[in-house]
């Protein structure tokens, strides 16, 4: 930890490891986006480790769920997204791939996120946009962010700059955050990187700081 101008600025992972300063964010684990992944069950494993840690801990934890609006409001860039991952020719083709209530939706079981534990629906990439993401942290005091989750190169990736650009150190567990696709994986830990103002470490890496003493 450093200090300067009436400031604590935290450096490593060991500075913010504390839960005072850092909350858990465990990103989109839903039913229906593990099916799509070739390795879900590895990352789920590394997930639940981070998640022990953290509630043994004492961290915050926040879970996202992506969720789909009914077409009608779905809007011109939600349209155009899901044409483009549905892969289908015309907008009328598009299914509404998760409603709030249906299973594919749904939390994988093996989290079950406690009372003291919050989740937020989403419909963009970014956990801060259109949530309370921002303001429950900023309230609460918190300075760093630790993302698990799926997927890294499609949703954590914005959601790591995001937070940086609001003033929340980003912390990302790179063997806790899957995908599906490989090559755009470590494209996106390379770009992280290279910008500089994220702390990337893998799962036995932060349950060792949070445990530890």
């Amino acid at each position: 930890m450093q200090h300067a101008f009436g400031l604590d600025i935290p450096l490593t992972l060991e500075d913010i490891c504390d839960p005072k300063l850092l909350a858990l964010l465990v990103y989109d684990m839903q039913v229906g986006i593990l099916k799509q992944l070739p390795e879900s069950s590895e990352t789920t494993a590394r997930v639940l480790d981070v998640l022990g840690a953290a509630r043994e801990a004492g961290v915050r934890t926040l879970f996202t769920r992506h969720v789909s609006v009914p077409l009608e409001l779905a809007g011109t860039m939600q349209l155009r997204t899901a044409k483009a991952w549905q892969r289908v020719d015309r907008v009328d083709q598009i299914r509404r791939p998760f409603p709030p209530d249906a299973p594919q939706t749904q939390l994988i079981a093996e989290l079950a996120p406690r009372s003291s534990e919050f989740v937020i629906d989403k419909i963009g990439m970014s956990a801060f946009v259109g949530t309370p993401v921002e303001l429950i942290l900023r309230d609460c005091g918190i300075k760093a962010l630790a993302i698990v989750g799926v997927a890294l190169e499609v949703g954590i990736e914005p959601t790591v700059r995001h937070a940086a650009d609001l003033g929340f150190i980003p912390v990302v567990v790179t063997d806790a955050c899957g995908g599906r696709d490989q090559a755009a994986i470590q494209r996106s830990i390379a770009s992280i990187s290279f910008a500089g103002d994220t702390i990337l470490t893998d799962s036995g890496g932060l349950a060792h700081q949070l445990t530890k003493g």
